[in-house]
């Protein structure tokens, strides 16, 4: 039984409104920065509450056309570029890592752990390492300033890999042996036995490659180099340009809090799953 100390109390709420604060101010100072002209941003001191020019901030943000010497693209073809990229990378991981650890776990062939290691060891490798030649070969390919270009060399992942394949080495055989009796082929039991086990592991991974794919960053800023296959990231750092006067701080600030909301609708819809994804250790 937990005793219960007023004074432990108060001390671990204040801990935890403390680390709210520090995390929600910058949120906040975003928000407010994002219903201002830009020289109401500029000036000392810069005001503390939302100001009255919320919807037009925003529209601006949202169709493009603003006046600052950075990108003015507009924010909503950014917002759907880095939507599909997203999509794309977490769908495209899921996948792969599934098909490659239900290979490695139950098909037994010819230096089978060797390629697992081999998936691997790609962990001890940093994307610096082979951003380069990864980079001449999509565009030797032609995948420049393209869906497939931001996202294919990004839809392999030794983690997820890895994951899957430890849960795949906890499922009884005897479900492996009751798919065989009961006729099942391989992919059989992969569709209707290890996928439908694996729920709460892939809603946890969809969360966290969601968020990867949506704020990738190095990749994007060299693959795109047209406005309309800009993701909102790099959106971002297009629309900043010159000195602080000369930025639209108010439009900055509003796109930046559009590129918030997608990833934390995601988390907010998925928690429950995520998190028993993540702690859950029922088979």
């Amino acid at each position: 039984m937990i005793e219960r100390r007023p004074l432990l109390t108060f001390v671990s709420h204040a801990v935890v409104l403390t680390g709210i604060a520090i995390v929600a101010f910058p949120v906040y100072m975003t928000f407010v920065a994002s219903t201002h002209t830009a020289q109401d941003i500029v000036q000392a001191p810069m005001p503390m509450l939302p100001g009255p020019h919320f919807v037009e901030n925003y529209l601006t943000a949202l169709k493009g056309g603003g006046s600052g010497p950075g990108s003015t693209a507009p924010v909503a073809r950014m917002m759907w570029v880095s939507l599909v990229t997203a999509l794309v990378i977490t769908f495209g991981k899921i996948a792969i890592s599934l098909l490659s650890a239900f290979a490695v776990v139950y098909f037994r062939f010819p230096f089978r752990m060797l390629c697992f290691w081999a998936i691997f060891v790609t962990l001890m490798l940093p994307v610096e390492v082979r951003i380069g030649p990864t980079y001449k070969v999509v565009s030797d390919l032609g995948m420049l300033n393209s869906y497939a270009g931001l996202t294919i060399p990004l839809i392999a992942s030794a983690t997820a890999t890895f994951l899957f394949r430890q849960f795949f080495l906890t499922v009884p055989d005897e479900l492996v042996e009751a798919a065989r009796m009961d006729g099942a082929g391989p992919m059989r039991f992969f569709k209707d036995v290890l996928v439908p086990l694996s729920s709460n592991s892939i809603a946890a991974l969809f969360v966290i490659q969601f968020i990867y794919g949506w704020n990738q960053y190095l990749w994007p800023l060299l693959v795109a180099t047209d406005e309309s296959m800009y993701p909102v990231v790099i959106g971002i750092k297009r629309m900043i340009s010159g000195g602080d006067s000369g930025n639209e701080w108010n439009i900055v600030m509003a796109t930046a809090i559009l590129a918030m909301i997608p990833p934390a609708l995601v988390v907010l819809a998925m928690q429950k799953w995520f998190v028993k994804g993540l702690v859950d250790t029922e088979k």
